[in-house]
């Protein structure tokens, strides 16, 4: 496993492009495009004021960048560095810029929900929408990119519309039975469109294309509900995690529950394998604390950790919610799937050092990763099951049916990893900081062993 230098960047912004070939950064008002192999600078964009969002399109050619406070969208091109694009939404502000999944369509959400702008970069048209509702996840696109659902709000109920993507002709138009609607997703072969209701009750929808109601699930009622939603790359599951710290899996043919996974504070599954972190302050002799030693080499005194496996029964730590505050941290807040749809791995909010991975076709618990801290992110390999995660410190995890390892990074002045993204090939990572950024690079002939 190799590591890169360490690279600046602002708000987290930093994106390897679809084709897997550039990676863009955002150092404040600047742009800044590197090759991904040798991470020489190959364009540098001055935007006019500091970068709040930034998307690649679809095909790679174009990078969108957002001003949120000015209200503005620049566009800048790979191909023509001279080209660009300029969108002012005036007084009426931005809230959320995307592109379309054709790369040539830009969709700017105005303050408030007011209406949704669509800016065409051929001909130049704009199109409305209105009513846009303000929710978690109000707009998807489907993922051959044809048709977009979008959430909306209006006479005091919930509907949602289905567009074309072409020429944004409205499809279909239909009431959702819902009171608070929060979400919707579409499943990855864009049959079914996944809806679900605020975290006030649990209950999840599925409409046809057609905007038929095939389905409706709800687990329990009178107590907080969904709380996360995932589809499996296979699309013949629907993962739901809620407030009640489980996750119910929904099958595609009936969508009834064909599995439901708990996460117990005492961990007595036989078959499970435990994973705890165990921290190891280095012992630094007299030799090593030299001036020069102390200020070249911070990772000198860097915490080492591995893992160890934990015989059971194992207590996992637990926080006790506080029940007076808004958005309690209790339930299943993520959940994802692993690319060849075997594994799901979650994490229970009030159990925030762990993250739990379930085998699918065994449908049982096959590991528990106890960290030391917190954890941050986690993200599958978009390639192989081998699942990355980090919890804000500077060493980077990873998992796989194999094992587990903790790995350092070494980089200079103390690099914490806060968010990591895997490059589509499953060759590298992006680890993400505060204010920087760098790449790990795994060793692929040690994998394909």
């Amino acid at each position: 496993m190799n590591f890169s230098e360490v690279f600046k960047q602002s708000n987290q912004l930093c994106k390897v492009s679809p084709d897997g070939k550039y990676l863009a950064t955002c150092v404040q008002y600047r742009l800044v495009i590197r090759d991904i192999n040798t991470l020489q600078i190959l364009n540098l964009y001055t935007c006019l004021d500091q970068i709040s969002h930034m998307e690649w399109s679809s095909d790679s050619l174009f990078i969108l960048c957002a001003m949120y406070k000015r209200g503005l969208v620049q566009v800048w091109s790979l191909e023509q560095p001279d080209w660009h694009c300029k969108i002012d939404e005036g007084s009426i502000g931005l809230v959320s810029s995307r592109w379309s999944p054709d790369g040539r369509h830009i969709l700017n959400t105005t303050e408030f929900h007011l209406r949704i702008t669509v800016w065409s970069l051929c001909t130049k048209a704009v199109s409305y929408i209105k009513y846009p509702k303000a929710c978690q996840k109000g707009l998807d696109f489907s993922r051959d990119g044809c048709y977009m659902a979008l959430a909306e709000r209006r006479d005091c109920k919930d509907y949602v519309s289905i567009f074309v993507c072409d020429d944004w002709h409205l499809l279909r138009h239909f009431e959702t039975e819902t009171q608070d609607l929060s979400g919707l997703e579409w499943s990855p072969n864009g049959s079914v469109l996944a809806v679900w209701e605020s975290c006030l009750e649990y209950k999840i929808l599925l409409y046809s294309l057609d905007g038929r109601l095939l389905s409706t699930y709800s687990a329990y009622e009178w107590s907080l509900g969904v709380k996360s939603v995932s589809w499996s790359p296979s699309s013949q599951f629907l993962a739901i995690g809620s407030f009640d710290e489980k996750v119910r899996i929904l099958n595609h043919i009936t969508w009834k529950k064909v599995a439901q996974f708990e996460h117990p504070a005492v961990i007595d599954n036989t078959k499970a394998t435990v994973y705890k972190e165990i921290e190891k302050r280095p012992t630094v002799t007299s030799d090593e604390m030299s001036l020069h030693n102390i200020t070249v080499a911070s990772s000198l005194f860097s915490t080492q950790s591995k893992y160890e496996i934990s015989p059971l029964p194992v207590q996992i730590p637990v926080v006790k919610p506080d029940p007076d505050r808004a958005n309690p941290k209790i339930g299943v807040s993520a959940l994802a799937f692993s690319s060849d749809s075997r594994y799901v791995a979650t994490k229970n909010d009030n159990m925030a050092t762990a993250v739990w991975v379930w085998d699918m076709q065994k449908v049982r618990l096959e590991a528990v990763l106890e960290q030391t801290s917190s954890v941050r992110c986690f993200q599958w390999d978009p390639r192989r099951p081998r699942l990355a995660l980090c919890t804000g410190n500077s060493k980077l995890y990873l998992w796989s049916p194999g094992g587990c390892v903790s790995v350092q990074v070494p980089a200079e002045g103390g690099f914490q990893v806060h968010s990591l993204n895997w490059h589509r090939s499953g060759d590298s990572l992006t680890l993400i900081g505060k204010d920087q950024l760098c790449l790990c690079y795994m060793d692929t002939e040690q994998d394909d062993k």
